[in-house]
């Protein structure tokens, strides 16, 4: 079943994506996807997987999402259903990209949507997320995220939004939300909300969408900075974990590990541009010397991020690179201000800080909320270890 599982992860954005293509139903689309799924999963153990899994997943989604049309119409209305017989090859003027799960990132981040609710009906339906993954990345509830998926499906449908990229004219003001949705995936691949640390497919899939959205927008300075810095990360996974799995921070990792290909790749993308993509890349390209970091570049990096994205998160991380630069104390000062309360990494950096100060006590009780609030199990063990250190391997 890891196997049909893997093949979920992998392949369930784009059947969704060609469903709703030929049905232009998103819960139509979904449904029949998710039957598929079931329907391979009752059938597989015992009669053998097919020799293209992912073209049975979407054979069969299409001959349900058919039945579904006839049931439903009752010879009413056949235009739905001729739709779905038709093939699929034929050309579709649908915008410069002809690629089905970028349309559906368009559709799904379409303005007359709420920006959170676009960047999480696509985190569904691209990645295949589940809605407690989403709720994670956003720091919310769950029931809350699920109220907000339901909404913005629902939106889709009765305002009629067309399954389509935008025209040339109309994709500046459109690709803000994009580069959203397609980070978002990349961080659920490169820190999973749980599990695993690390899911690659996720991360694969956020570089296609990267080089896709680069060459439908080449000049877009933004466009190419969250390419830059997500081949910047990735560069560096190979380096992230030890092969036993335990994560590996990045001051403690071997550099000779790294993928200086995407580091060149990422590197030659950079623009001297005051956005936040271009910023975080030119961040991580001071990372990914290899002579080591240059804190008080990060430093001032990070002090123009912040002026143009003033985010808790941009401050938290701002205030490492203060306490490289200042000291431990006054990097405490500035978390202090800030709400991040049901973020892990806000009390992993302070238990370091604590730790750094030899307030031993207090780094403690902030390890024990790290570790309560994080997701996957690469991070809890890490973090775990490192509250050891502070009492001799005992916890409470």
């Amino acid at each position: 079943m890891n196997d049909l599982e893997d093949l979920y992860r992998a392949e369930y954005g784009r059947a969704v994506a060609v469903l709703t293509r030929v049905t232009g139903d998103l819960d139509i689309a979904e449904d029949a996807v998710q039957e598929a799924f079931a329907a391979a999963a009752a059938r597989w153990p015992s009669h053998g997987t097919p020799p293209s899994p992912a073209g049975w997943i979407i054979t069969t989604a299409r001959n349900r999402a058919i039945d579904r049309l006839r049931r439903e119409t009752r010879g009413r209305d056949k235009h739905a259903e001729a739709a779905l017989l038709a093939h699929d090859d034929e050309p579709h003027d649908e915008g410069a990209v002809e690629d089905d799960r970028l349309r559906l990132i368009f559709t799904c981040c379409h303005p007359a949507l709420a920006p959170t609710a676009r960047v999480a009906l696509t985190l569904r339906l691209l990645g295949g997320l589940t809605t407690a993954e989403i709720a994670r990345a956003f720091l919310v509830a769950e029931p809350t995220m699920a109220q907000r998926i339901v909404r913005a499906k629902n939106k889709i449908r009765d305002a009629h939004i067309p399954y389509r990229v935008p025209s040339e004219a109309d994709l500046p003001r459109r690709i803000d939300g994009v580069l959203a949705v397609v980070y978002l995936i990349f961080n659920e691949g490169y820190a999973a909300s749980s599990g695993p640390l690390i899911r690659a497919d996720l991360c694969a899939e956020a570089l296609r969408l990267g080089r896709l959205l680069v060459s439908l927008l080449p000049a877009e300075p933004e466009v190419s900075g969250l390419l830059a810095l997500m081949l910047l990360v990735e560069a560096r996974r190979p380096a992230r974990q030890t092969t036993g799995g335990a994560l590996v921070p990045l001051d403690e990792q071997d550099r000779s590990r790294w993928n200086t290909g995407l580091i060149d790749e990422g590197v030659a993308l950079l623009r001297d541009h005051p956005g936040p993509y271009q910023l975080q890349a030119a961040i991580h390209a001071v990372h990914s010397s290899p002579g080591g970091t240059d804190w008080t570049r990060v430093r001032h990096l990070y002090d123009r991020l912040l002026a143009v994205a003033p985010t808790p998160v941009v401050a938290l991380n701002r205030a490492v690179a203060v306490a490289e630069t200042e000291g431990p104390e006054a990097a405490l000062r500035l978390l202090d201000a800030l709400d991040l309360a049901k973020y892990h990494v806000f009390h992993a950096v302070k238990a370091d800080l604590l730790r750094r100060l030899g307030r031993t006590a207090e780094a403690a009780e902030a390890y024990d909320a790290a570790i309560a609030l994080a997701g996957n199990d690469a991070e809890r063990g890490f973090l775990t270890a490192r509250r050891q250190t502070l009492t001799g391997g005992r916890t409470h």
